[in-house]
């Protein structure tokens, strides 16, 4: 039997619960089993947990439906747990090194307890000093093992569930298992520590909780408020049959009472059914009420007696005019000139125009990426659409004819983003661009992440001091109302970086169906036009951006790697967007491609790829091509950027530290040999889950035209996909 079972209820953080689990196996104390409770077995989280239970024997997963809420996901962990004693985890929490270690020897010393209460952190999902808010609460309990009569403030409401560390035996003689609905910490608080006989604390923070952007979702307006009476009621109910001491339902009393007064404050949280809160909390507190209870002093006894009482308009008069919440001032559009800034106030009173679409693409660069291909489809399956694309004055030339486009900070340009009603970018539009009630706007990024990305990047000095405010970088990612996503690892990854309220388009890249769709003639005609000499093998080398550099630096001695790889080697070289000059560096045998506006043309030309750690990898991964990553620099670019994986264990082909391996590989052709092979067929299963050709489609019936999402086409399966032919391929033919 081990020493803990660690229960981890996952629903809603698959992005983060990896860090969790984490967390506990790493920890010095290994004698425990880990229980991830997932909402079904195809869950997202489901995923995650099964990696690691295939790879520690310590991982036992466990189902338990999403409609059964957190409670049903504790009670299911603990139905599964064996260990001696029980601990719970948030999905997006983390326990502390060292943890598990100190509470074996507090149990050790206070043998038998029931419960023992820990001190945890509470940490600002991004700005603010962490707090230790159970700290003043534990300092006054005794040193060792006590009965509850001997404390008798610690009564388990003030309390979250992960606090502690439970018995097992002791919950399943006393049947104690989580109240249904929402406030479930309060009545298993409540409810353990009515039935515990001995208890203990450990003065040691154990659990870092992770404030969630969103806050929690208990503070939420709904019905689901008054679920907080059904809490209580069942807690003093249970009290009152257990024989409690005065002094211990005197401080159970209080301190329930006080988190019902906290909600019957605070009118924006109880959107409908105020009256009938107020009046059952009142009949609550008087049928319950200890005899000869005192009520506190000052503004908070007045409030006590108002609620005896039952005097809610008099408690709305105390109250309501006070809690009206501060609002943070949206964002205050700033064009440029004062004519535009009045003009554009004006323009966000007029109608959204509902057939009025804007695109950008890499701020501004020109029609390129998810947005082109977004707007290519919306042509096709929404011309009622109009369509406006927005560029920087220097691209402007470069925009194909038939587009229509308007110049990013111009009079027209404002106008545009007033009025429409779908905004799509890869990247973010303005910061002064106010979000419009009913207008929708779609995030399509522009890669799959392996580097860090949004507010991830903000343990890392070198790049937070390049990425600027990542406060105004949330508000922009507020605006959001759809964001795509081309595998899960990117969809969890982003739920990370970009913490928000939109919803995940796990529908793929737009940008990529062109992989699937393009003909051995389209193949032909882009190398002609790039300038591959016939019966050349074509290396697309695209090296990624290092934070760390100040400037292109290719990394690799190109016309020495061509001698040394073989005679028919040309390359093709991509340097990133942001070192896009607009002029080529062509010599000998390197092509320079940088320029050219569309990197998918520039990845159905190549035979293969060469890169570092650049997101292209995932795009051409999905031509099943061969992919080799020269990693001369791994270890510094993992420990300035941070990475998501270990590129070096799943790599989607050969890896290579040197130039001297990098030419022998394709000497020798392994480049493109079995292992190779195998390693690709891994990665791409991972990385080209929903990227199938129909993306774009996806994209404008959901979005545009308003299609359920049980009418979007589903997901081709990866090997019945039939990615564009090689020219290698094209030449054997």
């Amino acid at each position: 039997m081990p020493r803990f079972s660690i229960i981890v209820p996952s629903h809603g953080v698959a992005g983060r619960l990896s860090q969790a689990l984490d967390s506990v196996l790493g920890q010095s104390f290994g004698d425990l089993e880990l229980i991830p409770v997932c909402d079904a077995p195809d869950a997202p989280a489901a995923a995650v947990a099964a990696g690691y239970a295939e790879r520690d024997s310590r991982v036992t997963p466990v189902n338990s439906p999403p409609s059964d809420g957190l409670s049903g996901a504790r009670n299911a962990g603990m139905q599964a747990a064996t260990g001696a004693y029980v601990l719970f985890l948030d999905g997006d929490d983390l326990l502390l090194p060292g943890a598990l270690a100190a509470l074996d020897a507090r149990l050790t010393e206070t043998a038998g307890v029931d419960v023992l209460h820990v001190e945890h952190e509470r940490t600002p999902w991004w700005e603010g000093e962490p707090s230790n808010p159970a700290a003043p609460l534990l300092a006054g309990a005794p040193k060792g093992a006590f009965a509850p009569d001997a404390f008798c403030e610690l009564t388990g409401v003030q309390l979250p569930a992960w606090s502690a560390a439970y018995r097992r035996t002791f919950l399943t003689e006393r049947q104690l298992s989580f109240p249904d609905s929402h406030f479930t910490d309060l009545g298993w608080g409540g409810l353990t520590t009515i039935a515990a006989e001995r208890i203990a604390v450990l003065r040691r923070v154990v659990v870092r909780h992770r404030l969630r952007r969103q806050g929690s979702r208990l503070n939420l307006p709904g019905a689901h408020q008054h679920a907080l009476l059904d809490q209580v009621e069942l807690v003093l109910t249970r009290a009152a049959g257990s024989g409690l001491s005065a002094e211990r339902t005197r401080a159970l009393f209080e301190q329930l009472f006080t988190h019902v007064l906290k909600t019957a404050s605070r009118p924006e949280r109880l959107s409908s059914g105020r009256r009938a809160f107020f009046r059952r909390a009142g009949r609550l507190y008087r049928r319950h009420r200890p005899a000869g209870y005192r009520v506190p002093g000052g503004s908070l006894g007045l409030q006590h007696r108002l609620l005896a009482a039952g005097a809610y308009t008099a408690f709305r008069a105390l109250r309501g005019a006070n809690q009206a919440a501060a609002r943070a001032a949206e964002g205050v559009p700033r064009p440029r000139m004062l004519r535009t800034r009045l003009r554009y106030a004006r323009d966000l009173r007029r109608p959204l125009d509902p057939n009025l679409a804007v695109y950008c693409a890499y701020w501004g660069r020109g029609y390129a990426c998810n947005p082109a291909a977004i707007h290519a489809k919306a042509r096709e399956l929404a011309p009622h659409i109009r369509s406006v694309f927005l560029v920087e004055a220097d691209q402007a030339h470069a925009m194909p004819k038939d587009v229509d486009h308007a110049v990013i900070g111009s009079r027209r340009s404002w106008e545009l983003l007033a009025r429409a009603t779908y905004l799509v970018n890869n990247a973010n539009f303005a910061e002064g661009v106010v979000k419009r009630p009913g207008s929708v706007h779609v995030q399509t990024q522009h890669g799959t992440p392996l580097k860090t990305m949004g507010v991830d990047q903000s343990t890392y000095p070198v790049v937070a001091a390049q990425s600027g405010s990542f406060t105004k970088l949330l508000g922009r990612v507020d605006r959001w109302e759809f964001n795509l996503s081309s595998n899960r690892h990117s969809t969890q990854m982003w739920e990370r970086a970009f913490p928000g309220a939109y919803e995940h388009l796990e529908y793929g890249y737009p940008r990529n169906d062109v992989y699937y769709t393009a003909t051995a003639d389209d193949v032909t005609r882009i190398r002609h036009r790039l300038g591959v000499p016939e019966g050349k093998t074509a290396l697309l080398y695209a090296p990624t951006h290092r934070d760390h550099h100040t400037g292109f630096e290719a990394g690799l001695d190109l016309e020495a790697f061509c001698e040394a790889a073989g005679e028919d080697v040309v390359v093709l070289l991509r340097a990133h967007y942001f070192y896009d000059r607009g002029r080529a560096r062509s010599s000998g045998r390197i092509i320079d491609v940088t320029a050219h506006r569309s990197s998918e043309d520039v990845c159905l030309a190549a035979d293969a790829l060469v890169t570092d750690y650049s997101s292209i990898m995932f795009d051409y991964a999905n031509l099943d091509r061969p992919i080799v990553v020269y990693a001369d620099d791994w270890e510094v670019y993992r420990e300035t950027r941070g990475v998501y994986f270990d590129l070096m264990t799943e790599p989607p082909g050969p890896v290579a530290r040197t130039p001297e391996e990098l030419a022998r590989l394709f000497r020798d052709g392994s480049y493109a040999g079995p292992e190779a092979k195998a390693l690709r067929a891994a990665f791409r299963e991972r990385f080209c889950q929903f990227d199938d050709g129909l993306a774009a489609e996806r994209v404008v019936r959901r979005v545009l035209l308003g299609e359920p999402p049980e009418a979007i086409p589903p997901v081709i399966p990866l090997a019945e996909r039939i990615p564009a032919p090689a020219a290698a391929t094209l030449v054997r033919s």
